[in-house]
């Protein structure tokens, strides 16, 4: 006896243990009943053919609905070819067959084992293309990524902990460069910051901000001995004269192009400040009017770099997160350090009261208690009277109190000092001298 009788049971085995799959939910007008009295492939029914008997109308639930006339098109499905059918499952799974093809796909099912498997898994698919959730990539997946990465294999040679802000924020701005269009490096920016009395505010394009933060930053690369992007030993030391030196060199406006020694140069001064030694930390960045240990002028770099992709974000509209929570900080830190040599710079300039006692160096002296909440938060105690006392709780003779954010922006000059201070407590021309100082700290 050959094989073809076992085989023949197995394949029958197969039919009755197939599963069978619920058809999509037709919709009354996908029911062709016009076509189902006149087949197109059989031609117009015969006129000497008996019509058929009127169907009986229920006396209770009264003349058959459309489900009776679906079972009419069921009886009249089309035979077609394995292949033709194989072919319609996606068509199927989406509910996009006609009336008759869906009735001959689904009687193909019930006996086709191979098939009926491919029909679950497509219409399990069709559940994937309707999600209600965003397919958009978490901003903080690069940050957890790398966070990751870094646990598990430490750099061979770590990045110093007073350089890490300024590591992750022009990492931060890379990765938002990297992101945009060619188009949106010529979007409008508008630069904001603080002189005097007044707002200031200067108009460039993303590739302008790009141009004036790797202006800047040549003031470190001069400080770790590198080479100045600006090249030129004439070449001025003031952020604000640098960065036009830059623009009027580069017309028309800079493209694209600038990013690429922008980042190779961000590289180069974390790279050079992680093998520059113990001391390397205190090496002195002069700004012109004022110089900074170098661990203060990256970490000031790192601040400038947050604000201004901040700026580039708003004007091509994409989602940008402050720093975290540590470096936020360390920024604001920085800032309560800067101010009471700010503060005695407007008091020269006759922009401040003037002090009301003599104070020694290292001694305690009058302070306003600046209280930041939120993110990054924390107190501190700004010298109202010399830049060289000591803030001290127990001479504080006022009290503000913002949000570590909305402190950064007043210190970039993005918002006006009067608006600034979300609680005030005592001496208000102290208050008003801390807030204005704090906005003075902003610059192109």
């Amino acid at each position: 006896m050959s094989g073809d009788g076992r085989e023949g049971e197995r394949r029958d085995d197969e039919v009755r243990g197939a599963r069978r799959i619920p058809g999509p939910r037709g919709a009354v007008d996908d029911l062709d009943l016009e076509s189902a009295e006149t087949d197109p492939e059989s031609g117009p029914a015969d006129a000497t053919a008996p019509c058929p008997e009127p169907a009986e109308t229920d006396p209770v639930c009264g003349p058959p609905d459309a489900t009776a006339a679906a079972h009419a098109v069921t009886a009249a499905a089309p035979v077609l070819p394995h292949q033709v059918l194989k072919a319609l499952l996606g068509a199927w799974a989406l509910s996009a067959c006609s009336a008759g093809e869906t009735a001959a796909v689904e009687d193909h099912l019930t006996g086709c084992a191979p098939c009926a498997d491919e029909a679950l898994r497509l219409r399990d698919a069709v559940g994937l293309l309707h999600t209600d959730g965003s397919l958009d990539l978490d901003p903080t997946l690069r940050t957890r990524v790398m966070d990751g990465c870094l646990g598990r294999r430490p750099a061979r040679i770590p990045v110093p902990e007073w350089a890490t802000p300024y590591d992750a924020e022009t990492a931060r701005l890379d990765a938002l460069l990297w992101d945009i269009a060619d188009s949106e490096w010529h979007a409008p920016v508008r630069l904001r910051w603080f002189e005097d009395e007044r707002a200031v505010t200067r108009r460039t394009t993303v590739a302008g901000v790009i141009g004036h933060l790797m202006a800047v930053d040549g003031l470190v690369s001069a400080a770790l001995g590198l080479d100045d992007p600006l090249g030129g030993p004439e070449v001025p030391l003031s952020p604000t004269r640098r960065t036009e030196t830059y623009w009027a060199a580069t017309r028309p406006p800079a493209t694209r192009a600038v990013r690429e020694p922008w980042r190779d140069l961000t590289h180069e001064l974390i790279r050079t400040a992680s093998l520059g030694g113990p001391n390397v930390a205190e090496r002195s960045v002069s700004y012109g009017d004022f110089a900074l240990p170098l661990q203060d002028a990256l970490l000031d770099r790192a601040f400038e770099c947050w604000v201004h992709g901040t700026d580039i974000a708003q004007a091509v509209d994409y989602p940008y997160r402050p720093p975290s929570a540590a470096h936020l900080h360390r920024m604001i830190d920085l800032a309560a350090r800067l101010l009471p040599a700010a503060l005695a710079g407007r008091r020269r300039a006759g922009l401040a009261g003037p002090a009301r006692e003599l104070v020694t160096a290292g001694e305690p002296g009058r302070s306003v208690h600046l209280e930041v909440e939120g993110h990054g938060g924390g107190d501190w105690y700004i010298a109202l009277d010399s830049p060289a006392a000591v803030g001290s709780p127990d001479r504080a003779v006022a009290q503000v109190a913002l949000d570590g954010v909305e402190f950064c922006q007043l210190v970039a000059g993005h918002i006006p000092p009067v608006e600034a201070a979300a609680g005030q407590e005592g001496d208000r021309e102290a208050i008003r001298d801390v807030l204005f100082a704090s906005a003075s700290l902003s610059r192109l």
